[in-house]
């Protein structure tokens, strides 16, 4: 077999910047630039974002955050009607786990305020300049929006229970899957919160990139969630009051057992993780 000539082998292997593909020097310069600021970007317009939500006011963030743990019942929702249409069978949570990415897209595509996103978006800002004032109103947001969503998960609850909406066997269904959302220990919990809200971060970081592709990240990250029963403060919510309100669990136990391991994990997995690795990345290019 012909040996390829030196010279050949020479230009093929040229290092980056010096003639790849027929790109000039400028050119190969200019993309050499976008790669090293593409992470910069995302950086930038997720604690743009992340700023404008620790300014805005008391009525939206609450409006907003009531909005979203209404909506995020939806997941709760469709994944029991899919599981009460479908046979008993082992493929099953592959399938009805669809439903779960539901109540995240009405959120997500709606805007509508989210906690666990907010433990990425507003801790950016407050992660490159730590004052006095950006910590406050860290804080004041993640009290508003917290409330705001257990508020409308409640409510969305309430409805579920008290109203005549879905057939006997989507209820049961829907039981069904609260009571597995509750089976972990509270240490099981945590843990699962942990991976929640390193994905739901994961999420918001990936979607600015995403352009066209944002609805499939989305139902990505979040059928991930659901497909590996990692527990998320705000959809769990809807499930773990139903329970309460049915007279399943005692609210005691809904908060020693569920709410208290769930939201440290998901602080956690979004904030102390992925948040702040997410900054040290980029301080340096800063």
């Amino acid at each position: 077999m012909e040996q390829e000539p030196d010279h050949r082998r020479k230009s093929r292997l040229a290092p980056f910047g010096q003639g790849h593909r027929g790109l000039s020097r400028s050119e190969l310069k200019d993309v050499e630039q976008r790669l090293r600021l593409r992470s910069r970007l995302i950086y930038e317009i997720v604690r743009q974002e992340g700023e404008e939500d620790l300014v805005r006011s008391f009525n939206a963030l609450w409006w907003s955050g009531v909005a979203a743990g209404l909506s995020i019942g939806f997941s709760a929702i469709v994944e029991a009607l899919l599981s009460a249409h479908l046979p008993d069978a082992p493929w099953r949570p592959l399938v009805d786990n669809f439903g779960y990415c539901v109540g995240f897209l009405i959120v997500v595509l709606g805007r509508q305020q989210l906690f666990t996103e907010s433990t990425i978006t507003a801790v950016l800002p407050t992660a490159a300049e730590p004052t006095r004032d950006n910590l406050l109103n860290t804080a004041r947001l993640w009290g508003i929006v917290f409330l705001a969503n257990m508020v409308g998960t409640f409510l969305m609850a309430a409805a579920l229970v008290h109203m005549d909406i879905f057939s006997p066997a989507t209820s049961a269904a829907l039981r069904d899957l609260s009571l597995h959302m509750m089976s972990p220990s509270p240490a099981g919990m945590f843990f699962r919160g942990i991976i929640a809200g390193w994905l739901v971060a994961a999420m918001v970081w990936l979607i600015p990139s995403a352009e066209a592709a944002r609805l499939w990240v989305v139902i990505l990250i979040t059928y991930l969630i659901a497909l590996g029963d990692f527990t998320h403060i705000v959809a769990g919510a809807v499930e773990a009051n139903l329970l309460v309100l049915l007279g399943d669990i005692t609210a005691g136990e809904m908060v020693v057992h569920f709410l208290l391991p769930t939201l440290a994990g998901n602080i956690a997995g979004g904030t102390a993780l992925f948040a702040l690795i997410s900054y040290a990345q980029v301080r340096e290019e800063l």
